[in-house]
């Protein structure tokens, strides 16, 4: 099993940034690799259970289901159910917590899943840069924040 953890600090109000992660049908609003994105079933974007399919830039299709969602904790958690990419039972979650001391915001993004034997350091590596790396940029370039 591979295990991939990357956190950031995003220089503005953990509620400012949870505004824009909450919204599970949101990132393709943010994230360069989201090219659209629908909530499968007309459901709400908030709704624990619901599916959201989605383009990447390149015309690939995904689905990832929402398994948690707490506006408490500023968390929220999500699989993947169809992906063009061997990441097998592929579990995300991701956690907003404040820093204090500068109204800051801490971020984690980590997952866990399974690849093929053999491919677990590049698809590491993909996850890491291509998915989160990506995100937590661009999530700064969305918000007008400057790198941390």
């Amino acid at each position: 099993m591979v295990k991939v953890v990357k956190s950031t600090v995003l220089d503005a109000p953990v509620e400012a940034v949870w505004d824009v992660l909450r919204d599970f049908n949101g990132h393709d609003q943010w994230h360069p690799a989201i090219a659209d994105s629908l909530i499968d079933r007309g459901y709400s974007s908030d709704k624990v259970g619901c599916v959201r399919r989605f383009h990447l830039q390149d015309g690939s299709e995904l689905r990832e289901q929402l398994l948690t969602l707490s506006d408490a904790d500023m968390a929220f958690s999500y699989c993947l159910l169809e992906t063009p990419v061997p990441l097998l039972n592929y579990v995300a979650h991701v956690r907003l917590a404040p820093v204090t001391d500068g109204d800051q915001t801490f971020w984690v993004w980590e997952s866990r899943f399974d690849t093929p034997q053999g491919r677990e350091k590049e698809l590491h590596q993909m996850v890491a840069e291509n998915i989160y790396q990506s995100g937590f940029d661009a999530v700064r370039l969305h918000m007008g924040l400057e790198s941390t």
